[in-house]
């Protein structure tokens, strides 16, 4: 059974002008054989020798097989460029002929809910697969695609791509763009952005395999930096006086600090023990500063 999208061992059935027929046997029937065209034809090749072929549709729908190596192969999620947007979708460079259709459907939204505007040369990771008519087709929904067998274990650093966004989840992320990961709500730090490549720590390794990360190291080597920042943003952008203390909502903190609620309490707390500040009325006042 010929098969799209993959790698095939036929065997050479007949010659043609054009090129060559590839079957799984000689016995096979007229739809049982996909060409290979002559300036993808071994030289010396002869009837009855095994190739090893892609085989794909070309611009006219017709199955077609290829010696070539495509960038990406059915399942697999790769790293691809954008040759050119249309109303329909993007078409990607994925190394044949006839470039690759990325849907427009199948394009993530960026933070704002709309879908993220590709433009010619961006390159983006995509998963390959089979839309329902049966045609080769790209997707930057890759979730599904991604592998959960990492060898990556608890605070390991990691090299990862931001390559979907979800405000209620947090940031997906595609760890050595092969692997899956996620920034979970509370670790975001607001700096994330598609397509972004990040170095993350790895905090947890969940039972499916999959990857919880972080941007911030752990808690006891960052108090430090945090609490220097904090200091920093009540004396340069609040005159010493915060209008809030630990008592606010995490979204408030996340907003001026970009920090988790939990990440501010713990600094907020080294810096009263140190006596650098003070909390008075639901503010925080800087203690060298009246």
């Amino acid at each position: 059974m010929l098969k799209t999208g993959v790698y095939q061992n036929l065997t050479v059935v007949s010659r043609k002008e054009h090129g060559v027929y590839l079957a799984e046997n000689a016995d096979a029937g007229k739809t049982e054989r996909v060409l290979l065209p002559s300036k993808e034809v071994p030289e010396d090749t002869q009837i009855g020798e095994p190739l090893r072929v892609f085989i794909y549709r070309d611009s006219m729908d017709r199955l077609i097989a290829t010696t070539t190596a495509p960038l990406i192969t059915l399942g697999e999620v790769r790293l691809l460029k954008v040759k050119e947007v249309t109303a329909i979708g993007a078409f990607l460079d994925w190394g044949l002929p006839k470039d690759l259709l990325l849907p427009f459907a199948e394009m993530v939204s960026a933070a704002d809910g709309k879908k993220l505007r590709l433009h010619p040369g961006d390159e983006i990771l995509a998963a390959l697969y089979l839309d329902k008519s049966g045609r080769l087709a790209a997707t930057m929904k890759i979730y599904p695609y991604l592998r959960t067998d990492s060898p990556y274990i608890k605070d390991m650093h990691v090299s990862a791509r931001i390559y979907q966004i979800e405000e209620s989840f947090g940031a997906f992320a595609a760890v050595d763009d092969l692997y899956s990961g996620l920034i979970p709500r509370r670790e975001m730090t607001g700096r994330e952005r598609l397509g972004e490549v990040m170095t993350l720590r790895v905090t947890g390794v969940r039972e499916d395999g999959k990857l919880d990360l972080s941007g911030r190291e752990a808690a006891y080597k960052m108090m430090e930096e945090d609490s220097d920042n904090i200091l920093s943003v009540i004396r340069d952008e609040y005159s010493g006086v915060l209008p809030f203390d630990d008592k606010a909502s995490p979204e408030k903190i996340r907003e001026v600090f970009g920090l988790s609620k939990a990440a501010f309490k713990r600094a907020v707390g080294k810096l009263y023990k140190e006596r650098q500040i003070r909390l008075e009325e639901g503010q925080i006042f800087i203690s060298d500063e009246d």
